[in-house]
């Protein structure tokens, strides 16, 4: 069987390595907060060239967190893409604001000649979603945003260590928001979620509303007297030591395992190029991550089936836009009509295998099967 996407041979190469981690944690006695936690903080907002960085459980809470800390919420409106994961939407839903759906370009990124279209002055944010591994046109993203004095929140859920005009994803808006949900680039096993900046203020505040609107600091001085106390409205939001222990193991490899990524794609752009299949366009100031290799055919479901039965597995990321779900079409008119790139590329897109430890063999035969189908 050949799977879409699997972990379990990178954890037999770092197996060792992971369990002494879990294993330290554990021994050292501090479980949340601790000193594991501190040092991948540093590291990883490093790696990703920001001053300052915090870890969260997930990347919905980290998009909402950073919401929340830039007073954006009920009344407000939130300018995004629909054809993104579900949580994008969510956590600004559950920060209190609305949403507005740019349309698509044809990277799959934010269409950025549309964004002004959808600004008004409930407008208070963009949410440009680093999709598939590749980074949005952010020249053009931060010059809207400063014309319009509007707030720039980066979801790179799907985007570590991609890179636009050699900027790294979540460097550049005011936040930058990160998953590390199994399946991604530099994933745990578990959830877990990470929040950068290079703004001093706004980090203490997303650090005080990650843990429940209290600042250890004060709660270790003055008139609080190390009681347990809140100075906000917050949430619980936190990156386990367990997981920081084992991200701090996985994140040298990084760079490696995404050029390994590339390397996989360029097999497929080399030997796909001259069939009738739709390829990944890599924008030219980009360094693409390749967290997914999405293509696209309007057999979709025959390619897929097909490949089904030869035990090759694929996936559809994503099939339903957004805007089209029950929870969230009523954030666009009945006769929308402004989506029509989301609409379409949903109908045909689809995953090819990607993951660092996909042999050269096994990504031959899914290549030799797929041009048999097309």
């Amino acid at each position: 069987m050949i799977k879409v996407w699997d972990y379990l041979k990178e954890y037999e190469l770092l197996r060792d390595d992971i369990l002494n981690a879990v294993d330290d944690v554990f021994k050292n006695g501090t479980l949340i907060f601790g000193p594991k936690l501190d040092e991948f903080e540093t590291k990883f907002s490093s790696y990703h060239d920001s001053k300052y960085g915090i870890g969260v459980g997930n990347c919905t809470d980290a998009i909402t967190i950073a919401l929340k800390a830039l007073d954006i919420g009920p009344g407000d409106e939130v300018l995004t893409t629909s054809n993104t994961a579900v949580p994008t939407v969510t956590a600004i839903v559950n920060a209190g604001a609305s949403v507005k759906f740019v349309d698509i370009n044809k990277y799959s990124l934010i269409d950025v000649t549309k964004i002004e279209n959808f600004i008004n002055n409930k407008t208070k944010a963009i949410v440009p979603v680093h999709l598939y591994g590749q980074m949005c046109e952010m020249d053009e993203i931060m010059n809207i945003a400063k014309k319009n004095k509007l707030k720039i929140i980066e979801d790179c859920a799907q985007s570590h260590g991609a890179t636009y005009k050699n900027k790294k994803a979540g460097s550049i808006g005011d936040v930058g928001c990160f998953s590390f949900y199994p399946t991604k680039i530099f994933g745990a096993y578990g959830d877990g979620g990470f929040i950068t900046t290079n703004d001093e203020k706004l980090y203490d505040r997303m650090k005080r509303i990650r843990f429940l609107g209290m600042e250890k600091k004060k709660m270790s001085s003055g008139h609080w007297n190390g009681k347990y106390y809140a100075v906000e409205h917050g949430t619980n939001s936190r990156l386990d030591e367990v997981h920081a222990a084992i991200m701090l193991k996985k994140l040298p490899y990084l760079n490696e395992w995404i050029d390994r990524r590339r390397e996989i794609a360029n097999r497929y752009n080399r030997e796909l190029k001259d069939f009738e299949i739709e390829l990944p366009i890599e924008h030219p100031d980009n360094k693409h991550a390749y967290y997914i290799y999405v293509v696209s055919h309007p057999e979709r479901e025959r390619i897929m089936s097909g490949l089904l039965k030869k035990d090759i597995h694929l996936n559809i990321s994503y099939p339903w836009p957004i805007h089209i779900m029950d929870a969230y079409k009523h954030f666009v008119c009945s006769s929308c009509t402004c989506l029509k790139k989301t609409e379409e590329n949903s109908k045909k897109i689809f995953s090819l295998p990607m993951y660092p430890t996909l042999t050269d063999e096994e990504q031959g035969i899914v290549i030799k099967e797929l041009k048999q189908l097309i």
